[in-house]
Parts: C-alpha cells; sequence; structure tokens
C-alpha cells in the first residue's frame, strides 16, 4: 500500500547521513513526489561521485519507510521519528544491512552534492569507427575470472579469449559457434583499445569496433548457417512484468554487472541486453527475448545458482552466492522479481561458422 498520507507525514525533501562501508560514505536522498502523487527519490553517495540513482516505488506505511533502489540492487528501510525530522534505519546492498541514519536537511545544513562528470557528447549515430589504437596481450596464467569495460571512450577486456570476443561482437552463444582451433578458447587476452572519430559510441558502435579487431588482428573469417537448437525463451510471466522504467539515456550503454554470482543489478537496460548477459554468462543454452517489452529498465535479480549455471564465467557456483541462502532458484526468481518467465523450447538459431582465425598480430 501506498501510504504517503497515511499520517498527514510529508517526507518529501533532503535527507542526508553517513554510511559506514568501510569508510565514511555521505550519503543525501531527495523524496519528491510525482505527478500523480506516488513517491520517488534519488540517491547520491557523494563521496563517491555526483550521479544521482533512481528509486523504485517508495512505501511510506505508518512510520515504516521502505525505498529501492533496483539499478544498484539495494534497499533502505527506517523508523520515522516522531517529529518528522529524522528517519532511523538500514541500507541493504548484499548480505550484511548497515545502519544508515538520515536527517532531514535545511538549506543551510544540505550537503554539496558534487558536480558530475561532463557526458560525452555521443558519436555520431550514422559513424563507422574502428579501433585507432588497441593492445593485446596474454592474460596472466593465474587470472581468475574475465570481463569486458567500457570507461568514457576507453574500451578494455580480462581474460577473454577469441569465443568471448566473438560472443559480445555478434550476440551468439558458444552452441552458436562453430569450427576454429582448440586455442580459441583456450587461451586468454587482455585487450586496451580507444576509437578513432570523436563522441562516445552507442552499444551497436562497440560491437562493430570489436568485429573489426576480430578481422584485422585475428584475421577472422566466418560464414553463417541456420540450425535449430534448444534455447531459453523469457516471456511475461501471469500478472505481468515487476520491472521499473529506466530514467537513463535511452541511447546510452546498458549496466549489468554480476555483484557475486546470483546477484545482478541491471541499469538502463532492454530485455535484449538482459537475455545476452544471461546466454554469454549463466546458462547453456541461448537465451531469446520472446518478451515483446520495449524500452530499458532498472532491476536486480537476486537467485541461487546450481552447479550447472555460469559456466560462460568459468567458474562453478559455490554455495550460498546469493543475498540470502534462502534465494530462489532462477526460474521461480525471475517470475517473483521480475514478472517474467524462462522455457525451455526450441527454435532456429544462426551458427557462425569459422573459417579462419590465426593467434593475434603484435601491438
Amino acid at each position: 500500500m501506498l501510504a504517503g498520507a497515511l499520517l498527514g507525514q510529508d517526507i518529501t525533501g533532503t535527507w542526508q547521513g553517513t554510511l559506514q562501508a568501510g569508510r565514511e560514505l555521505r550519503t543525501v536522498i531527495k523524496i519528491s513526489r510525482e505527478d500523480g502523487g506516488a513517491l520517488k527519490a534519488l540517491l547520491y553517495s557523494i563521496d563517491q561521485g555526483g550521479q544521482g540513482l533512481p528509486s523504485g516505488p517508495i512505501v511510506l506505511q505508518g512510520t515504516t519507510v521502505k525505498m529501492p533502489f533496483p539499478g544498484i540492487g539495494g534497499e533502505y528501510e527506517g523508523k520515522l521519528s516522531a517529529d518528522g525530522n529524522s528517519i532511523s534505519g538500514t541500507w541493504t546492498q548484499g548480505p550484511k544491512p548497515l545502519p544508515l541514519n538520515l536527517t532531514r536537511a535545511t538549506p543551510e545544513t544540505a550537503w554539496t552534492i558534487p558536480e558530475p562528470p561532463p557526458k560525452l557528447k555521443p558519436m555520431a549515430p550514422d559513424a563507422d569507427p574502428k579501433f585507432e589504437v588497441a593492445t593485446i596481450k596474454p592474460s596472466r596464467p593465474d587470472m581468475q575470472g574475465k570481463g569486458f569495460r567500457v570507461s568514457g571512450r576507453r574500451f578494455s577486456t580480462i581474460n577473454t579469449s577469441v569465443t568471448d570476443l566473438i560472443k559480445f561482437a555478434y550476440g551468439v552463444h558458444p552452441r552458436q559457434i562453430a569450427g576454429g582451433p582448440e586455442w580459441t578458447g583456450a587461451d586468454k587476452f587482455d585487450i586496451t583499445a580507444q576509437p578513432d572519430g570523436e563522441g562516445q559510441p552507442n552499444d551497436k558502435q562497440w560491437k562493430t569496433m570489436v568485429q573489426k579487431l576480430l578481422a584485422d588482428r585475428f584475421q577472422l573469417t566466418f560464414h553463417w548457417e541456420k540450425k535449430e537448437l534448444s534455447v531459453y525463451a523469457i516471456t511475461v510471466a501471469k500478472g505481468g512484468p515487476k520491472l521499473t522504467k529506466s530514467e537513463g539515456d535511452p541511447n546510452g550503454l546498458p549496466a549489468l554487472f554480476f555483484r557475486g554470482l546470483g546477484v545482478l543489478p541491471a541499469r538502463n537496460a532492454t530485455i535484449a541486453d538482459f537475455a545476452g548477459v544471461m546466454q554469454a554468462a549463466v546458462l547453456d543454452r541461448p537465451v531469446v527475448d520472446h518478451t515483446g517489452l520495449s524500452g530499458r529498465f532498472d532491476f536486480t535479480l537476486n537467485w541461487t545458482p546450481d552447479e550447472f549455471q555460469f559456466g560462460g564465467l568459468g567458474v562453478k557456483p559455490p554455495a550460498a552466492q546469493s543475498d540470502s541462502a534462502t534465494a530462489p532458484d532462477l526460474f521461480t526468481a525471475m517470475q517473483q522479481q521480475l514478472g517474467l518467465k524462462l522455457e525451455a523450447t526450441k527454435a532456429p538459431a544462426e551458427i557462425l561458422v569459422i573459417d579462419r582465425v590465426e593467434k593475434p598480430s603484435e601491438n
């Protein structure tokens, strides 16, 4: 029940307090009302930058305040004081809640929120960029895990194979890649690269540049074939989706980074983005989006993985990796938390067949 007026309390305004998370993090929460009267908030961790993170629906029931922040998998819950000027509560973003007490700020006491870093101008959508500079080095033999990262105009990977690069560049599952020598999956590389041209590339342009890198530095050539494969289809569950529309840049990059195995916060992500991460890292077959849902969303999916998941990251889930030892399995979690179903089925799929690939040329 949304009960912003239940006790006549008005919690709109600026609230602030210090979170003890290994170091002191000054936290500011600005609460306002939408046109329909529902409460919303922006969260600022001002010692970590000036970017505001939007909340999901806020509940004020009695003196209890609950504010979820699905984009980072966090939630604040507290008790409003009798005078309405303080909230005693906890911040949860992982298995161990941390105390966070907030006080209502005045213009004189409010902490200054730093200006966020200037946004790069987007690259022209019709630009066809390539990497102007790219360094490819063998990964350390003891390197664990793998990852792709975009920071401004810098692209980097850690501990990634040619198979991983193909998966990223062409949006395919390993079962959709055929041919090629054994080293394409076994040899791992660290890559740093910078695009030519000006502006911030979009998701498609980053993938195009990796495609060109594979052709130029790994001499990759291939052809496509079609084959019926076992897949997982994402559909809308009975009762409809339980997703928060993102307020991020609709042309910006999505953010989906695992916070432990079985905890996936997503920001500014389409269902297709989510399907791509699940097929690349978690599941043993391609994942297709059959929801018909458009737009971008903020959410967090929390589940207990089984031993057959996360082969794409080259790890085996240990026990109780989720935020809660009682977190449900993946299929149940998707229905309960996202209002989506994951169903095993068969569907025609494109197969990328490698014709030629070479170990990378010198930097």
